[in-house]
């Protein structure tokens, strides 16, 4: 049985340690200087000048700016050259559309040539007068030129002219009076041009005085 003292308190065995409360301080203080350091990070004043902190502030609504405007730029850029290809295949479509047009409305003018033609067979083939037979020869040619007038062909003058190596192919030559030496005295095959280009050259003969050789037509000869 275990002893206790007069105050019912129990007595404490002489072979039981005395149970001591060590505090380890170094762990206290490590504690203490992280949880400062902490405060110091989140809390603490930042030491870069005012105007640093403008400057940055400043530089990245700047960079904000420009990538907003190089998205913008971009999205237009796409839009325009949207807006251009199909500008581009527009006008191709509408220029295929007229040449289309230009070539059937040729065509078209062309259809009555070859009604005379038919015509003018029929009344040789009939008997018919050579008066007759010539007058339809001379309405087919005559619609004919109509039709080339229409498609913008115009015919080169060339009797009277003085003679153009870039109009008349010089065929021959044959001697005249004084003045018309190297004008075209003869037009064997009419020449045309549609605007600027030339479509084929008048044949001609050219005049010469009576003491040449005919250096027109022996140039365009050795051309030959």
């Amino acid at each position: 049985m275990m002893d206790r003292s007069l105050n019912g308190k129990k007595k404490k065995d002489p072979g039981e340690a005395e149970q001591v409360r060590v505090t380890d301080r170094r762990r206290i203080q490590l504690d203490q200087n992280q949880n400062q350091q902490s405060n110091n990070t989140a809390e603490g004043p930042s030491l870069k000048p005012t105007y640093v902190e403008e400057l940055e502030a400043r530089t990245k609504a700047a960079e904000r700016l420009v990538d907003e405007m190089q998205g913008r730029f971009n999205q237009l850029r796409q839009q325009l050259q949207k807006e251009t290809d199909e500008t581009r295949q527009r006008l191709n479509r509408a220029a295929e559309e007229r040449a289309q047009r230009d070539k059937a409305d040729f065509i078209a003018s062309l259809l009555p040539v070859g009604d005379n033609l038919a015509r003018a067979i029929r009344a040789a083939e009939s008997g018919s007068s050579v008066e007759t037979i010539a007058a339809g020869i001379r309405s087919t040619a005559s619609a004919f030129e109509s039709a080339l007038a229409g498609a913008g062909v115009e015919a080169i003058e060339a009797v009277g002219q003085d003679f153009d190596p870039q109009l008349h192919e010089a065929l021959d030559t044959v001697e005249v009076e004084h003045g018309m030496e190297g004008k075209v005295i003869t037009e064997y095959s009419r020449g045309f041009k549609l605007g600027n280009r030339l479509l084929r050259p008048a044949q001609v003969q050219v005049g010469r005085a009576h003491d040449e050789i005919g250096e027109v037509y022996d140039s365009q000869s050795s051309k030959g």
